[in-house]
């Protein structure tokens, strides 16, 4: 996959990159707007230049379009994705309670490399993931207060929720040339609630009757890492929304904010550049026992002729 290969050499070698201190500890060298387009017609975005788990990457996706937090279902599917994250009110509930148990009167009796590795240990076991992408997709809260029959009064209010996954599905059904067919998982007020704030945090799909374009747009990108996985989930999101509506899957396109590389990832980015990719390989929604997107399982999907290179192994920055 040229277009990908070509963005990590950009991000390499462009006068505009930069060094920048991170969150996670480890620096990055980060390009600002990039641009990844790739054609669907010409096979599917599943990077030859190392080995990549197409069955993993389907069941996050799958994870995404139910609408599920829990990563026991994930971890069931044998997809680790999301291990190391947690809902983080879930874990500073958890880690208080350690405080507290682990403090004297006057002073903690611990370190805070102690203390680091209780969060991260407490992250691992936390299965509730909290209101991250999918839960977005298909819960969104919306302002509208429920009112209660025969208490209109009443102080235990709640909100409606609303499916933007469904709503989208439905009005491309009705107008597929609508400009308007938008799903977004950034909610700044609840970002208190997400294991992780949304990377990828949101995508169109724009038609002209024929044929069907995606476009997601994503503020922060480990292209190394990240990168591959999050272009081949929207490839298969992609296949999954053409079937749906009955069009030709086209144009692929990822627009980064900033886009990076880890500076601990080097070696295996030079590793990847200098292999030749193959021919991309093809995926294939079958049409047995399709029962729409929304029923749509991880184990429903046929990779043909994958050619890769060896897996290439990186430290995650968590």
């Amino acid at each position: 996959m040229k277009a990908y290969l070509e963005i990590l050499n950009k991000i390499l070698i462009s006068p505009y990159s930069v060094n920048k201190p991170t969150r996670t500890g480890v620096d990055t060298i980060s390009l600002s707007g990039v641009q990844f387009e790739h054609d669907m017609r010409q096979g599917f975005p599943l990077l030859t230049t190392k080995k990549m788990g197409i069955k993993s990457i389907s069941a996050e996706l799958e994870f995404f379009i139910k609408g599920l937090s829990d990563k026991k279902w994930l971890q069931e599917r044998k997809c680790t994705i999301w291990n190391e994250w947690a809902n983080p009110k879930k874990v500073n509930e958890r880690v208080s309670a350690w405080k507290s148990k682990n403090s004297s009167e006057h002073a903690p009796l611990y370190t805070d490399k102690q203390l680091t590795d209780v969060i991260l240990e407490v992250q691992k076991k936390e299965n509730k993931l909290g209101r991250i992408y999918g839960v977005q997709w298909r819960d969104w809260k919306t302002s509208n207060l429920l009112k209660f029959d025969g208490y209109p009064d009443s102080p235990y209010r709640g909100y409606e929720s609303f499916d933007q996954l469904k709503d989208v599905i439905e009005r491309a059904k009705k107008n597929p040339l609508d400009r308007r067919l938008l799903v977004s998982a950034w909610r700044p007020d609840e970002l208190d609630e997400m294991a992780l704030p949304p990377c990828h945090y949101a995508w169109q799909i724009l038609s002209d009757g024929k044929y069907l374009d995606l476009i997601w747009v994503i503020r922060s990108w480990d292209f190394f890492l990240g990168g591959p996985y999050n272009i081949a989930s929207y490839g298969i999101l992609l296949l999954l929304l053409a079937k749906e509506l009955n069009l030709i899957p086209r144009r692929l396109i990822g627009q980064g904010g900033d886009v990076h590389l880890y500076t601990n990832h080097f070696e295996q980015v030079h590793l990847q550049l200098s292999r030749e990719p193959y021919e991309l390989p093809n995926v294939i929604i079958p049409d047995e026992g399709w029962n729409g997107i929304l029923e749509w399982k991880y184990t429903d999907i046929i990779l043909e002729n994958y050619k890769f290179h060896p897996k290439i192994i990186a430290p995650i920055a968590i």
